[in-house]
């Protein structure tokens, strides 16, 4: 089975948020993400994977103003300088976390901006930050999301993410693959894995329609955990779902899953 990790802003939420890297350990996890780590110390953070005995596998660039409504600024051409700083400042936290690679999440298209410009500021942006990370030791993602759930963001389908990750060009630059995104998007989830393979570097999953933990929708996940192993893939699935009820009482996935 794959190397699962806890996504800790949508799971153990019962718990406040320093307090869920031991309740994920608790729950036999060794590895965790999140979105965001700017509101708290690096310090801090890393006192608590360390007591929990956890590593941190991802976390984002900063998006923006996220409380306002902001899904990321990589697209925007009058926030290029805000980008480029956000990356610098991601990469000081990534560093003293341990954290191997950073997620851009591109943003939302603002209404009177022509596509080709917004496409422009991406590519040169992710150039930007693929240079500054590959200095550091670090991978960058780029990932799609699905326009149902967040009407109007920019890139909303795997083909269109690695077609940009082609024009950028780096051998750091992968794509975050999010199964539940994907399936709202264009679905033939095994067969977009298998062919994507070699071009990413994370996984996430929930299942659809709900987006609460796998088991509980119309996908059937442990074919594509075992479709993982047979296609060679080596990073990540992290849990990154709604749990239904508690995050406790939902993790039976979890633990079929292991002993799989």
């Amino acid at each position: 089975m794959p190397k699962f990790a806890a996504n800790l802003s949508m799971l153990f939420t019962e718990h406040d948020f320093l307090d869920r890297f031991q309740a994920a350990a608790d729950a036999g996890f060794t590895a965790v993400e999140f979105l965001f780590p700017y509101a708290y110390q690096p310090e801090e953070i890393a006192r608590r994977m360390t007591a929990a005995g956890v590593q941190l596998v991802l976390h984002n660039l900063p998006p923006g103003n996220w409380e306002a409504g902001e899904r990321g600024i990589a697209i925007l051409p009058d926030r290029v300088a805000e980008f480029r700083s956000g990356v610098d400042w991601a990469i000081a936290y990534a560093t003293e976390l341990g954290c191997p690679q950073l997620n851009c999440l591109a943003g939302l298209s603002p209404e009177g901006v022509e596509p080709d410009l917004l496409r422009e500021t991406l590519v040169d942006n992710l150039k930007y930050a693929a240079e500054r990370l590959e200095k550091a030791g670090l991978r960058l993602l780029l990932e799609a999301i699905n326009t149902r759930d967040m009407p109007g963001f920019f890139v909303n389908r795997s083909e269109q993410a690695v077609a940009i990750m082609d024009e950028v060009g780096a051998d750091n630059l992968f794509l975050q693959y999010d199964v539940y995104h994907m399936q709202v998007m264009e679905g033939d989830i095994a067969n977009r894995l298998s062919r994507l393979l070699p071009r990413i570097g994370h996984i996430q999953v929930a299942d659809t329609p709900g987006r609460h933990e796998p088991g509980t929708g119309e996908l059937n996940f442990p074919f594509l955990f075992s479709h993982l192993d047979r296609i060679g893939y080596r990073g990540f699935v992290s849990a990154e779902y709604r749990p239904a009820s508690t995050t406790e009482a939902g993790l039976d996935w979890y633990a079929a899953a292991r002993v799989g």
